[in-house]
């Protein structure tokens, strides 16, 4: 028989167990150590016990599976917002006899999001509804549920959840000759340079929030005359995604150009010198997602001939 129950602080090793079973594919990151589940879930400030449901079996009190749910935040990204109710994670061990622990998971997490106000629930973390998953799955951001997890979505369709947008993930390998080019890059090197300096700050607390100890390096291309800021981009090292990938791995967070000087070329020119930075500095892989409502993302992704390699999925029920 399976009983459900909150958290308890005894319980991160067994949960280290069901997660490795259970996110064998690309875009999970293999837990080593159960610390990993303090840095990227424990120690968040909203972090309530509650919300991680655990699932044992009853005759030796083994835990089979267990599902995490949080809320998104506020418009303003200072607090949370109720009303957003987020399904983080869901992991259940393939051994189990028990066929639909994950749909009954799901339930308890549901019930609990509307108890405490949600009138919107989510299934798969994207930005900015993304209280947790982040560093753990899905690579460079919360992407939702990867394509490369084939039963995540008919899993979520069947309990009623509709599809609400998608992100595609980019790889760029870096172990051959790099070859990004335009026109436009001679003109542009001449006015403006590549800094490179550790990221100053967090736009946010829910950036804070969901960053966690990350510690990110910003790329900034700069007017040589006038010294500001024309574009900038975040990055950061996928540490265990490498090992699952192969390569030391990194991801950009964010590309941003100044809105008047948008289509010119610089948040190319800018891709084209991190990857190259990368390459310089032995990383193997570059990852970047592109939700596919921001066309001009994914046409920077297929100009610098980054390979599409997954596609994450976001998924919406409205409380009846």
């Amino acid at each position: 028989m399976i009983v459900f129950r909150r958290f308890l602080n005894t319980d991160p090793p067994a949960l280290a167990d069901v997660w490795n079973e259970s996110h064998t594919a690309r875009g999970s990151f293999p837990l080593r150590t159960p610390g990993l589940l303090e840095r990227w879930v424990f120690s968040k400030p909203y972090f309530d016990p509650e919300g991680l449901i655990v699932a044992l079996e009853d005759s030796n009190n083994q835990v089979q599976g267990y599902a995490l749910a949080g809320f998104g935040p506020n418009a303003e990204l200072t607090a949370l917002d109720y009303t957003q109710g987020v399904i983080c994670s869901v992991a259940v061990r393939p051994s189990t006899a028990r066929k639909h622990l994950g749909a009954d998971l799901v339930k308890q997490c549901e019930e609990y999001l509307i108890r405490h106000g949600s009138t919107t629930l989510r299934a798969g973390p994207v930005w900015p509804y993304c209280p947790f998953g982040f560093g753990l799955y899905g690579g460079t951001n919360c992407a939702g549920f990867l394509a490369s997890d084939p039963a995540a979505d008919p899993f979520f369709r069947s309990l009623g959840y509709e599809p609400a947008g998608t992100t595609l993930v980019f790889h760029k390998k870096l172990d051959a000759p790099l070859s990004v080019t335009d026109a436009r890059f001679g003109m542009l090197r001449k006015r403006y340079e590549t800094q490179v300096l550790r990221a100053a700050g967090v736009p946010s607390w829910w950036h804070e929030c969901v960053w966690g100890t990350l510690d990110p390096v910003e790329f900034r291309m700069v007017d040589k005359l006038t010294n500001f800021i024309a574009a900038r981009a975040v990055v950061w090292e996928l540490e265990g995604y490498g090992w699952r990938w192969g390569f030391p791995a990194a991801g950009i967070l964010d590309i941003q150009v100044r809105e008047d000087l948008r289509r010119q070329g610089l948040a190319k020119l800018l891709l084209s010198q991190i990857l190259r930075f990368l390459q310089d500095q032995f990383f193997g892989i570059c990852e970047l997602h592109a939700p596919e409502n921001q066309p001009e993302l994914v046409g920077l992704c297929r100009s610098a001939t980054m390979e599409h390699v997954d596609t994450g999925t976001t998924y919406l029920k409205k409380v009846s």
